[in-house]
């Protein structure tokens, strides 16, 4: 219960401190003049000016407050590494149980640092700052951290804390610990298609010095590189960028003796390739209504550099004209398919036959090129059925299907069993109705001995497009030449620059169109896993997270050719899925986690912080016993930490539930001093 005196004055304040004034003028002049009565008359006077400014006694009736302290308990993943999580546990229980048995103290106890799949790093002031959020400041008496010291939001100063009370950190792990680690120094995000780039990185070993260790780079899956480093040794490795999209290159350093986590032997550096260009030849045996459609398909790909050949002057045309008097551009056969071939991703034959103008030595060029990792594409019409056809040359033995004539009537194009499936066709727009939402075709080259089923069937569920692999190669036969009706919109046209797009880039070895893959991806806060096959089962996917641990899915169907299941993306790092044959990795997050980053328990990393507010970090792990210190109310001291002890500050704050007011100058007490003094004046004045 407190007491006081409280003013509410009768008059403003303005002119309450005028009537002073003029009292404290009035007394000086009195005083000065050593007026018999002066004092009298000046304490009647400063009684009235008492009265105007009504004085109060107050009574207080206040309740005592608990002061709050935080116990924030580390989760992170790092504390999964020794006996750490057991020690987490002990120091908790026995810190809790010693706040509690603090006569006035409330113990708030959160957990911190979990892995979500999204935060790089341990992070445990966000959640004593959330702990404490509805704590006044006067009401704060310190926070415990129960943690391995692997903390990456310290605050940068006392002030950012938000509180003016002890931090005390309980580090859990052993003062001897041993790991090994792999750092990269630097590394490109971006590298183009065929051309090598370089990763810098360093081998660290924390607790030992002078080991050496054998360092095995991969990409993909695939070893590229072996070597032997030693403790602090940096190094480069050069690594050649084979496809477009992610190039996951893992740097793993053997183990060392003894050492805290195999985690952190392996970094990872995800690369994105970019190609620089795509070089396409179109080969176009003579001018006709679709050819435009192929040269406006690859031209307005930014990343295609075109180049164009259409034949208008075959050697049975001639004329006698002289050469040097034509404006035609001889096609240059000998630099485009003998010397300069290979420099082509892909070669197209638009309604091409043999006209004399390709020597057959040549068309055994684009054959070897095929099965060395080409790409051809043949988009035929009746010269592919004529004596002429390029079937009757070499390049038959990379051509998917024979021709045997043509078939001249209209047809609406379907998608096969198989084209369902196929990544190049699958969900075409259209191809879910029946008849499919798309024009007719009006002719197709018939044909037999197919090596792969039709991935689009024609006039009587005859082929229309096939797909086929060849060696190292793919070559596609599109065998109508009708393809232009959906570019120039007939009957609603059709879905011609997906359908083309897909197949040209499935023959550049795009790896997201391959037939049989297994892909990993992030949806939101799932990992996805995606097996695409042409197959009708797949077998059971093997999942690893960064951390090591495996789990096994079973995968349901989903569309077509597609089979799909999901988990949590609960940890950062690199992630892998293996069926067995197939493989598959992708980095959520940082390529290299904060968390793993540094392993090694330590007291240094909060020891400053802790000491600038009194208190202290140290270790409660001797060996295979917990040695916890005392905890102790402090409540005059700057000082919370000592041999065997911490503290946390005890505060005296409370609230106010009830309040007594009592005027000095109301009623009849009042009255009588204010008269007293008058009467003792007139007294004075009377004599």
């Amino acid at each position: 219960m407190n007491y006081g005196i409280a003013f509410t004055p009768l008059v403003p304040t303005v002119v309450l401190w005028l009537a002073i004034g003029a009292i404290v003028v009035i007394a000086a002049l009195l005083l000065i003049g050593r007026s018999r009565s002066a004092w009298i008359r000046v304490t009647a006077l400063a009684l009235i000016a008492l009265a105007l400014a009504n004085p109060q006694f107050t009574r207080e009736d206040r309740e005592p407050l608990t002061s709050v302290a935080a116990v924030v308990v580390d989760k992170s993943p790092s504390q999964n590494f020794g006996d750490r999580n057991k020690q987490t546990q002990a120091a908790q229980e026995a810190l809790v149980d010693g706040l509690k048995k603090i006569k006035g103290l409330e113990v708030r106890v959160v957990d911190a640092g979990q892995a979500d799949g999204e935060t790089d790093g341990t992070h445990l002031f966000g959640a004593l700052t959330s702990a404490l959020s509805d704590v006044p400041v006067d009401r704060v008496a310190g926070a415990f951290l129960i943690t391995d010291g692997r903390v990456h939001d310290i605050p940068g100063n006392v002030a950012a804390l938000g509180f003016q009370a002890p931090l005390q950190a309980l580090i859990t792990g052993q003062k001897a610990e041993r790991d090994r680690r792999v750092a990269i120094t630097a590394a490109p995000r971006f590298g183009i298609v065929g051309q090598p780039q370089t990763i810098s990185f360093r081998l660290d070993d924390q607790g030992v010095s002078g080991a050496s260790a054998k360092v095995v780079i991969r990409r993909d899956g695939e070893v590229i590189s072996e070597r032997t480093l030693t403790s602090g040794q940096a190094a480069n490795v050069d690594v050649d960028i084979k496809h477009e999209g992610q190039n996951i290159v893992e740097i793993e350093a053997s183990p060392l003796d003894n050492e805290l986590t195999l985690v952190n032997n392996r970094a990872v550096v995800s690369i994105d390739g970019v190609r620089d260009k795509l070089r396409v030849l179109l080969v176009s045996g003579e001018p006709h209504s679709g050819e435009r459609t192929w040269r406006n398909l690859l031209k307005s790909d930014a990343s295609i550099d075109l180049v164009h050949f259409t034949i208008l002057r075959p050697p049975e045309k001639q004329d006698g004209t002289p050469i040097n008097e034509l404006s035609l551009i001889a096609f240059p056969t000998r630099e485009l398919f003998q010397q300069k071939i290979n420099e082509f991703q892909l070669i197209i034959f638009d309604r091409y036959a043999r006209q004399g103008v390709l020597p057959i030595a040549y068309f055994d060029n684009i054959a070897r090129y095929v099965r060395n990792g080409g790409a051809v594409l043949v988009s035929a019409g009746p010269d592919y059925a004529s004596n002429t056809s390029i079937w009757r040359t070499p390049l038959d033995s990379v051509l998917p299907a024979e021709p045997v004539g043509v078939t001249e009537k209209p047809f609406y194009a379907h998608l096969s069993d198989a084209g369902k499936r196929h990544p190049v066709t699958r969900g075409l727009e259209g191809s879910a109705s029946e008849p499919p939402h798309w024009s007719r075709f009006f002719r197709t080259v018939e044909t037999r001995n197919a090596v792969s089923p039709p991935v689009m069937t024609g006039a009587d569920g005859k082929p229309l497009l096939l797909l086929s692999r060849f060696g190292a190669g793919r070559v596609a036969l599109l065998l109508s030449d009708h393809i232009w009706l959906w570019a120039r919109g007939y009957e609603g046209g059709g879905p011609h620059l997906d359908l083309l797009r897909r197949m040209s880039h499935w023959l550049m070895q795009q790896p997201d169109l391959d037939e049989e893959a297994l892909r990993l991806q992030i949806q939101g806060k799932d990992l996805a896993v995606i097996r695409q096959t042409m197959g009708d089962t797949v077998p059971p996917v093997t999942v690893t997270s960064p951390s090591g641990t495996t789990r096994e899915l079973t995968l349901a169907q989903g569309d077509p050719g597609e089979w799909r299941a999901t988990l949590p993306a609960s940890e950062l790092g690199l992630w892998q899925a293996t069926d067995g044959t197939l493989k598959a990795l992708i980095n959520v997050g940082p390529t290299n986690p904060k968390e793993f980053s540094e392993v090694t328990s330590t007291t240094e990393t909060l020891k400053p912080l802790a000491q600038a507010t009194g208190g202290d970090a140290r270790r409660i792990a001797d060996g295979s016993s917990i040695d916890m210190p005392r905890i102790v109310p402090v409540r005059s001291s700057t000082l919370f930490s000592g041999d065997g002890w911490m503290g946390v500050r005890m505060r005296d704050a409370s609230v106010v539930k009830g309040v007594g007011v009592l005027p000095m100058f109301a009623g009849v007490i009042g009255l009588l001093l204010l008269l007293g003094a008058l009467a003792a004046t007139w007294v004075r004045e009377g004599r």
